[in-house]
């Protein structure tokens, strides 16, 4: 107990710092489950201090990136309403969480009177996705061509609107519920689908190819949104590609495509600046993630490693974990699990020197956490030395 206690701090932005070499341009905060604002609070609190002390700008967190834009649009400027942000600005249902609408309107109220170098913001870095399916193409695809439409001549662009809207056919055929387990009811390999996949390809080489011009001639922002369109538009195509897919692997890919998507956008945001990074810690972790599906074994490099691989030590990864979620039926954890040994210090949240916590143990590998509650995925103590920190909170409160 004493030698654990050396190794866990207070949660503050300082101590962070103090566990990494160097200011991270991406500081990836981890969530073992969804839904619980004792997380998201101190989620809340941690960037408050990394606004204020350590320079940081922006938060990307697990939800629909163009969803996100309207929250953004939101938090820089006051577009629209708050109640439309939460709506309309966030995916998976986390627009209703109490701290989450908080949050929005204390970033738009940071930003009331800055001036635009020194504003806040929001960014979603999932793709158009969800458990049952994914979204139609569509809104990434004629936004895309839209923007090169305005700037560049009609005999560059590979088609025009209207080629694109008989393409794609009515949004539906796209969102189909039913294609996620039956790949027949998927529109992802048909003829059109196929057309539109090149099409896609020849408009993001086309906005790569007269980036000096676009640049110049556009706004920043609108220069982002619109390479933000083409990765979602090409995403997108390829996951419904492989909804439509009967392989063996198809599962594993749509798991690989998705990932993908992820990090790009996150590596899109690292251009900008220095962001906190909020999604389950399965898509944050440098080591392999892993699943059962059907009750098959999935694995995946996530999008934290992916980034990481490119970022090296301006990438940083902090897990965090929960000793209990009564109303779940978590309760207190074995003392021989990592979540154990620090369930046992006296305070009720930390924020906790991984490489240290290590070195104490030693040889001695905790046992892993069983968690009862499939939506509560406990430490894996073999991912310890790919942690940069662990940030613990004792107990959520009951509901």
């Amino acid at each position: 107990m004493t030698a654990v206690i050396t190794a866990a701090h207070a949660v503050d932005a300082a101590a962070v710092m103090r566990l990494l070499p160097a200011r991270p341009r991406l500081l990836a905060l981890g969530e073992p489950t969804h839904g619980e604002d004792v997380l998201l609070d101190l989620r809340n609190d941690l960037f408050r201090q990394l606004v204020e002390r350590e320079g940081y700008r922006t938060i990307a967190i697990e939800s629909d990136c163009l969803m996100g834009l309207v929250a953004d649009d939101y938090v820089t400027s006051g577009t629209g309403t708050l109640d439309e942000a939460m709506e309309r600005g966030f995916s998976h249902g986390f627009g209703a969480s109490a701290a989450n609408r908080e949050f929005v309107r204390w970033m738009r109220a940071y930003n009331d009177g800055r001036p635009a170098s020194d504003r806040l913001r929001f960014a979603g870095f999932d793709g158009p996705l969800e458990i049952t399916g994914a979204a139609s193409p569509r809104p990434a695809l004629t936004a895309l061509h839209a923007y090169l439409a305005a700037r560049v001549g009609a005999d560059l662009l590979p088609c025009t609107a209207e080629t694109l809207d008989r393409l794609l056919g009515a949004d539906d055929r796209w969102t189909d519920p039913a294609a996620m387990m039956d790949p027949s009811r998927s529109v992802g390999q048909a003829p059109e689908a196929e057309r539109l996949r090149l099409l896609a390809d020849d408009l993001v080489a086309l906005l790569d190819a007269q980036a000096p011009r676009l640049i110049a001639a556009s706004v920043r922002d609108d220069w982002d949104r619109a390479r933000l369109y083409g990765r979602t538009a090409t995403g997108l195509l390829r996951y419904h590609r492989w909804m439509a897919g009967t392989a063996p692997g198809r599962m594993a890919w749509l798991l690989c495509v998705r990932a993908s998507m992820m990090a790009a956008n996150l590596l899109a945001i690292a251009e900008r600046g220095p962001a906190l990074v909020y999604a389950h810690n399965a898509h944050l972790q440098r080591d392999k993630s892993s699943m059962r599906m059907g009750g098959q074994p999935l694995e995946w490099w996530s999008a934290g490693a992916i980034a990481g691989a490119r970022l090296g030590e301006e990438y940083a990864f902090m897990a965090t974990a929960l000793g209990t979620i009564r109303h779940h039926g978590v309760e207190t954890p074995p003392p021989d699990t990592i979540e154990g040994l620090l369930y046992a210090l006296p305070g009720d949240r930390y924020v906790v020197d991984a490489r240290r916590l290590a070195a104490i143990l030693g040889g001695a590998a905790p046992a892993p956490r069983v968690s009862p509650w499939f939506g509560y995925s406990a430490l894996d103590p073999a991912h310890l030395a790919g942690l940069d920190g662990i940030v613990f909170v004792k107990d959520a409160p009951e509901r």
